[in-house]
Parts: C-alpha cells; structure tokens; sequence
C-alpha cells in the first residue's frame, strides 16, 4: 500500500487554506514555512520511485515556487526540472517582449545578442542560488533527481556545458537530460561529463530503435539513456519492456505517458498502446532504482488543467505498482 495515506487527506484538506497563504510570502519565508510543514509529499510506491518532470505544467505559471506548490499538490516528492525556472531563480539574463506576442523591432534588436549575454552569465555563475533551490525543495520533501538545462546543444560554449554541470550538482541530481544529438555532441558531452563525474541522460522521440543509444553508451560510461516509454513505443510499435530489460542498467530516469503505436498521438493514459502497466510490474519485480517520471503531453480536457491530470496520471500509476 501506497505511505501515507491517512496524512496525505489531511494535507489536501489544508491545501487551499497554505496555498493562499503562501502567495503572500518572501522567499526565505516560504521555505520556512514549508520546512515547518508536518505533512510532506510521497510518490515512492512498493519500492518505485514516481516522480514528474516540470515540463507537465507548461501550460501554468512557472516559476521555482510554482513548480513545487504543484509537486506538494500533487503528492510527488521527486522531479527532473526543466532549465528555465532554476535559471530564472538564479538571476540568469531574460530575452525582452512579452509571452504571446511577437517581439517589437526594438526588442529584436536587443534580443540579438542574448545568446552572448547568456553564455557569459552562465559561465561565471555563482551556485549559491542553485543551492538556495535544492535546500528550498528538499525542505518541502521534493527531491531534485535531474535537470534538463538548454545548455547542452551543440551551439553552447564548454563553459556552458560545464556550468550546467556544475549546476546540477549544486541542484543535487544525479543527471541531467538533454535531447539525443549527433555521434560527435554525445561524444563531446560524455568527455565533459566525465571530467565532472555527472551523468547525461539522452532523451528520444519517435526515432528511438533498440540501437539508437549504442554508441553514445560505448563513448563514456557516463552517458546514459533518458528513456520515454511513450515514445519508444510509437516509434517501434512495439513493448519497451525488452529495450528496458536490456538496458535497465544504463537509464537514468524513465518518462512515462502513453502513446498510439505506429507515430500515433499521445493518449490519456490506459487507451494508447504504450504498456505502462507491464513497465510499472517490470520496475517493481525487479527493483529498478531509477524513477519513474510522469510527462504530461496529452490534450487537457476541458474543465481540468495540468496539476489535476497529473495526479490522475499519479494514481493511474499508484494503481499499476499496487
């Protein structure tokens, strides 16, 4: 049975009444206040660890205290973290214009360099912010496991690979994610990684084969797979379980969200083909450490929105390891 249970109901019944009042708090008084919580999530289930990756609340606000107001909401106490809400905290420099509508000539135009401007912010960035962060999540009971910084493209300096890195650790993960590139950028990261002793997990789309990581995994012992489940099985059009049997022991983190066979939509979970179910019993029988994260990529319907379709995505799992 799922921990907590008893507490878990006592904590959404004082959820509206903490969330209202942390609207009104500074950021040291927010982690006060959450360290002083007597309830605090828990998504290890039989020995799985379930977590979320950030991205699933795309469609609301999202800064750093955002983020995790809805992982308490949600009952998750692990994520992987997308790179612009840490960013964001830490002070990293902003493109001008305004979300929803094209820039201005004049924001153009200071646009052009923020490339540079980012790239020397973040190779002289100091980690204490980074560090205010992991402390501030680890208060509320949510553990950072990765971080998925756009530092790591073939167009980013070495310092910026490296200040994700270092970033990374400061956040306290034990990878970082990025999506799969070519032979020469996995081999250029898994030599960076390796100078810094923190693991890469490379993430795939439709592309996925039973071979696509082989030679990112034969360049550094340090790169591994960030595997989607979904993915994976539209593309192929068939069950992950065997890639994962294989290569259980290279995967950093795992997303789940279910999928149609043969480059299919997304689904609500249960009436695609991705076997999620199997996955979960997988995980579970054989006691594979690495977390099972929730991505919400299907359509929200109308009248929810993305904290409750990823607690129904939550229990959807909960149910599967039960």
């Amino acid at each position: 049975m799922e921990k907590h249970h008893l507490s878990r109901r006592r904590f959404i019944g004082s959820g509206a009444i903490a969330a209202t009042g942390l609207l009104f708090l500074s950021k040291s008084s927010f982690a006060g206040a959450l360290l002083n919580s007597a309830d605090k999530p828990n998504s290890m289930v039989n020995g799985v660890q379930i977590g979320v990756i950030t991205y699933s609340f795309r469609s609301m606000p999202g800064t750093a205290e955002d983020l995790l107001k809805y992982c308490i909401d949600c009952n998750i106490n692990a994520i992987e973290l997308m790179g612009d809400a840490a960013e964001a905290y830490a002070g990293a420099p902003k493109r001008a214009g305004v979300y929803g509508r094209s820039p201005t000539a004049e924001e153009t135009a200071v646009n052009a360099d923020f490339p540079m401007r980012l790239a020397e912010w973040r190779a002289n960035a100091p980690m204490d912010k980074f560090v205010e962060l992991r402390k501030m999540y680890k208060n509320a009971g949510v553990k950072i496991y990765a971080w998925k910084p756009n530092a790591l493209g073939k167009k980013n300096t070495d310092a910026e690979i490296e200040y994700a890195f270092k970033a990374g650790k400061a956040l306290g993960v034990n990878h970082v994610t990025v999506e799969l590139p070519d032979d020469e950028q996995t081999k250029r990261l898994g030599d960076l990684a390796t100078k810094h002793k923190m693991i890469v997990g490379y993430h795939a789309h439709t592309q996925a084969t039973p071979t696509l990581w082989d030679t990112a995994l034969s360049q550094s012992e340090y790169n591994g797979i960030n595997l989607d489940i979904g993915h994976y099985a539209s593309g192929t059009s068939s069950s992950p379980v065997p890639f994962i049997e294989k290569y259980h022991d290279r995967i950093t983190s795992m997303h789940i969200k279910d999928r149609k066979f043969n480059n299919g939509p997304n689904a609500p979970w249960g009436t695609g083909d991705t076997a999620i179910k199997e996955v979960m019993a997988l995980m579970k029988t054989n006691k594979y450490k690495f977390p099972a994260t929730i991505e919400l990529e299907y359509n929200i319907p109308a009248g929810s929105d993305a904290v409750r379709e990823v607690k129904v995505c939550r229990e959807y799992l909960v149910s599967a390891l039960s």
